[in-house]
């Protein structure tokens, strides 16, 4: 169980990373324009990749726990995307989204824990 968890939030962060390397490239102009460069480049295809595994992976995650617990446990992928976000992306965070990540952490341990 734990493994598919850690596959689960390797997966959505890294298709979430990737969607935001595809969205972010400043050469991709604007409009249509946009998405047809946007197609061309692979972080696109890696993210569809990433989520398309990850929906597999999530199906088969929640075979092995109860839906309340598998949603919670899964709220660490804000976490983990937060996190990856300041750190390739240069994103803020500010004290406010901080505190946000020590209750979502928290919390998921609290869940862990109990399950």
């Amino acid at each position: 169980m734990a493994t598919l968890w850690l596959i689960n939030v390797t997966l959505d962060t890294g298709g979430q990373l990737a969607f935001k390397a595809a969205a972010s490239d400043p050469l991709a102009g604007d409009g249509m324009a946009r998405w047809r460069y946007m197609a061309r480049r692979p972080w696109i295809w890696l993210g569809i990749l990433a989520y398309v595994t990850h929906l597999l992976s999530w199906i088969a995650f929640l075979s092995l726990v109860d839906l309340s617990q598998g949603v919670l446990l899964a709220s660490i992928n804000i976490v983990a995307i937060m996190i990856a976000g300041r750190l390739l992306f240069r994103e803020k965070l500010t004290p406010l989204r901080v505190g946000g990540i020590l209750l979502v952490s928290a919390g998921v341990a609290i869940v862990g824990l109990s399950g």
